[in-house]
């Protein structure tokens, strides 16, 4: 780190885990509900449950590691450490994708909410008209603003905000529960899980979405404040406050929107889960009007504008740092990690990163269903995920990781961590993977030339092949899926037994015997 300015160290415990927690609940438990009961039914529930599985096990890599490299947008630097320049551009390009893409949906789903009072906003195809794109774009030029004027404020403002925003979510689960709550949709329709272990399975991914967010505590490692924050215990327990939070919240929405559902009012048979794909927009709005309660619409409007703005805003400051650290890496324009003078924050990062989250905006509104965006996030962003777990393990073989900082059973915790995001993968589906697959190429490919990156090729190797397999099998699934060589269930364990007996460990091997400083 050879900047004389250095980020300020501000951030308290409660300011950063309300920054993790509205950082992940936003569009994810609101739009993804339909999507999600339209492959698993009521069984949503345990595709949320394991969802928070998954993530708790990828959360505590993040915990060890954010400790042994407490830095501004640290997931994105370290494989750099531990494998070197090529696996590192890989890993960032992913984790960029998926910052990338995740203002712009929560600026296009405050949209959505807005056009209930401006119908202009929205057409009858329930896609953004060139005023709710345009719209879009103002929005995400607004989130700048509250991540400009220094660490300080944001945390602050983002802990008053927040602490709002997440009264409002209870708010909404206990008023829908107790006015309008039918057990039976639970039951009544073709059972709980009326698609099986694959439909719960296939829901999956869009549940990961909602829970990334825990990926900003990390990323604001290095501004937490210095005050009661020995060996950075601060990150350690905001990331397993977030986790546990975010939960408990996501499992409550789960259940009362299957307990809210009116086929009826919906416009929907009874029964037809597959049928609610075909929802469009907010589905707690819909729920909401037709409860006729006034009060219960006004907190779910509430939810439905404040939550995602405030989500946007909190991921362009984390995706500021993720350019950041990418400045750091010298995979882009070392500009990028100029700070502020008077607020001590990469400005540059900031403007450039909310300005592409503009275009992105803009060229997406048209898109007829935001699923599209959440399932390209999620694979790009657990592509990225998925070398930290290998990582921490490297780390400590070089003898970096403290024995005080290291996780009691790490090397299990891991293994589920790298199965975890394997898994997510391959359940997000051929073609979300292949997209996915080829933004990262591309990014990749353009930078690495740019940038005229050419250290550590053979330590990548393992992350490349890995990326291909699980191309290949998600391709072979596609293909084949009446028949036995395309069997989901039996492709989700060839995808687990080879990523851990095969991958896991070559990544491990393929790591530097000592630590990599960039010069």
């Amino acid at each position: 780190m050879a900047e004389t300015q250095k980020l300020r160290k501000e951030l308290s415990l409660v300011q950063l885990t309300i920054i993790g927690l509205v950082g992940a609940v936003g569009t994810g438990v609101l739009f993804a509900s339909t999507g999600m009961a339209a492959l698993a039914g009521p069984a949503i529930i345990i595709a949320w449950i394991l969802g928070a599985v998954f993530y708790l096990f990828i959360g505590l890599t993040y915990y060890e590691l954010s400790t042994t490299y407490p830095e501004a947008g640290g997931p994105t630097r370290y494989s750099l450490y531990t494998h070197g320049r090529f696996t590192n551009i890989i890993n960032a390009f992913g984790d960029l994708i998926w910052y990338l893409f995740i203002p712009p949906i929560e600026a296009l789903a405050t949209v959505e909410a807005l056009s209930f009072f401006f119908p202009i906003l929205i057409n009858s195809s329930d896609v953004p008209t060139i005023f709710g794109a345009g719209l879009g774009v103002v929005l995400m030029l607004l989130f700048i603003p509250f991540n400009y004027f220094g660490v300080k404020p944001f945390g602050k403002a983002t802990k008053y905000f927040g602490i709002i925003k997440l009264i409002f979510y209870a708010l909404v689960v206990i008023g829908i529960a107790s006015i309008f709550f039918r057990p039976g949709n639970f039951t009544n329709y073709s059972g709980f899980a009326p698609f099986g272990f694959a439909g719960i399975f296939a829901a999956v991914p869009l549940a990961m979405f909602a829970f990334g967010g825990i990926r900003v505590v990390p990323d604001y490692a290095e501004e937490t404040s210095k005050k009661h924050n020995i060996n950075n215990n601060i990150v350690k327990k905001s990331l397993l406050y977030t986790i546990f939070g975010q939960s408990i919240l996501y499992i409550a929405f789960a259940v009362v929107f299957i307990g809210g559902i009116s086929w009826a009012h919906l416009g929907i048979a009874t029964g037809n889960w597959a049928g609610l794909s075909s929802v469009p927009g907010n589905p707690f709005v819909d729920i909401a009007g037709y409860l006729h309660s006034h009060i219960i619409l006004a907190l779910v409007l509430l939810v439905a504008i404040v939550g995602p703005f405030v989500t946007g805003y909190v991921y362009v400051g984390g995706g500021s740092r993720i350019l950041f650290a990418m400045g750091r890496s010298k995979i882009v324009s070392s500009k990028v990690k100029q700070l502020s003078k008077d607020y001590a924050v990469p400005y540059i990062a900031l403007i450039i990163f909310a300005i592409i989250g503009a275009i992105v905006a803009y060229i997406s509104a048209p898109l007829p269903t935001i699923y599209g965006l959440l399932t390209d996030a999620v694979v790009a962003g657990y592509i990225g995920f998925a070398v930290n777990p290998v990582a921490m393990i490297v780390s400590r073989r070089q003898g970096i990781t403290k024995k005080t900082n290291m996780l009691p059973g790490g090397t299990a915790i891991a293994a589920l961590a790298f199965i975890s995001a394997s898994l997510i993968v391959f359940w997000s589906g051929w073609i979300t993977v292949s997209y996915s697959v080829l933004l990262i190429t591309i990014g990749v490919v353009v930078f690495s030339i740019i940038s005229k990156i050419k250290q550590h090729v053979f330590n990548s190797f393992w992350y490349i092949f890995y990326i291909l397999f699980l191309l290949l099998m998600t391709y072979i699934n596609y293909i084949y899926s009446k028949s036995f060589i395309g069997n989901f269930y039996l492709d989700s364990l060839i995808v687990a037994v080879v990523a851990i007996a095969l991958f896991f460990p070559w990544g491990i091997y393929s790591g530097l015997k000592k630590q990599f400083l960039l010069k």
